[in-house]
Order: C-alpha cells, then sequence, then structure tokens
C-alpha cells in the first residue's frame, strides 16, 4: 500500500532535496509540497494524504498552527515534525498539537521512512535527542508529582518506566519475562488510565510522576 505524503517546508533547499529523498523510497509517494502551511493545509485538503511532514518554522502558518489545525481538520492525516534543536517550547506544543512524529533535519532516508510509516499506523517516533529536550521542555520548572501514578498498578509503572528508557514492547516483555501481548495489555491500560495518546507523551507523563530520569 503507498504512503501518501504532503511536505511542508519553507526553505527551497530542503524542500526540494526532501521530495527527491522522499520520492526514492519504496511505497512512498510525495503528492504535493508547500512552502508555508496554509499552502500545505489547501493540499492536504485536496489530496488527503497519510502523512505531513511539517517543518516547525514556517511563514504565515508556522508548524505548530498547521499540526493543530491538519490534526482537527483533516483528523485521516497524521503530522510527522521536521525541526532543529532551537526551539524545546515549539516542540512542545507540537506534541500538545497533536504530532504524531519528531525528526531532525538531518534524518536520514530510514529514519524517514520509518517516522512515515509509523505515524501512518497510529504510532509515534521521537528521534532519541529530541525525546530528551521534549521532556527537559516537558518538566522544566515542574515539581515531580509521584501521585500522578496513582490508579496504575505495580506492573503498569513497570511498563510505564521502561517506555521512558526507550524501549520497545518487545524489549519490555524481554525484560520483563512476560509476553509481547501482555505487554501491550499493559501499555492500553495504562494510556487509557493516565490519558496519553503515545510513547512521547508517556515519557513526559513518566518524568513529571517522577519514575524516569
Amino acid at each position: 500500500m503507498t504512503l501518501r505524503v504532503v511536505l511542508a517546508d519553507d526553505q527551497a533547499v530542503v524542500r526540494e532535496g526532501l521530495v527527491t529523498l522522499l520520492g526514492l523510497l519504496p511505497g512512498v509517494e510525495v503528492v504535493g509540497a508547500a512552502a508555508d502551511g496554509l499552502a500545505a493545509l489547501d493540499l492536504v485538503a485536496e489530496h488527503h494524504p497519510d502523512v505531513v511532514l511539517v517543518d516547525l518554522r514556517m511563514p504565515r502558518c508556522d508548524g505548530v498552527e498547521t499540526t493543530e489545525r491538519v490534526r482537527a481538520e483533516h483528523p485521516g492525516t497524521e503530522v510527522v515534525v521536521l525541526t532543529t534543536y532551537a526551539d524545546d517550547e515549539s516542540l512542545l506544543a507540537a506534541l500538545r498539537a497533536g504530532a504524531r512524529g519528531f525528526l531532525t533535519k538531518d534524518a536520514d532516508a530510514e529514519a524517514i521512512a520509518r517516522a512515515l510509516r509509523s505515524a501512518a499506523a497510529g504510532q509515534s517516533t521521537v528521534d532519541g535527542e529530541l525525546q530528551r529536550r521534549l521532556v527537559e521542555a516537558a518538566t522544566r520548572g515542574a515539581p515531580r508529582r509521584v501521585k500522578e501514578v496513582e490508579g496504575l498498578t505495580a506492573r503498569e509503572v513497570e511498563v510505564l518506566r521502561l517506555i521512558a528508557a526507550g524501549l520497545s514492547n518487545t524489549e519490555i516483555a524481554r525484560t520483563l519475562v512476560v509476553s509481547e501481548a501482555t505487554v501491550k495489555t499493559h501499555v492500553n491500560h495504562l494510556f487509557a488510565k493516565a490519558g496519553l495518546r503515545d510513547r512521547a507523551q508517556a515519557v513526559a507523563f513518566a518524568y513529571r510522576a517522577g519514575i524516569a530520569g
């Protein structure tokens, strides 16, 4: 099944390079490329892509607003954010707006393909360094509140701690010596109880709750 992508970046060289790179990925089709968020929204309305790959800093309508509007107006389209390390608060704002993945602009083709496919499947992908910065932004100036984990079972807290450490479900299953299906059940329960959408939010929650870091 072909993954249909809209790309938005105000830098022509970056945009054209990404269009070329994405065009070389098997099973990926770039259905539109925009120089700003408003143009990207028009392309999303026209083509109904699976994923929008969006730069955070753009004129007229930045990446955060674009993300928020895409998720509100086109819930069938996911968003992956492209960024630099410069603006932690914008990263956090994009996460809150509904971005499913976060990549740096120097990400290679394999990382981009993985992020796009994960987003289309409703899963999050966060570059390791960006994950650290998201956590720092989410927890900056906020006291850790262990009581936030009240309502979670001891095993759910353990699974949450391992998610915050960057482990996949398969790795968590191996660590806890349980089946991957059991881990998925724990993850689903703790996400529902804590009101979490994806693993990126789970990491920030774990740090706020004082059970990671």
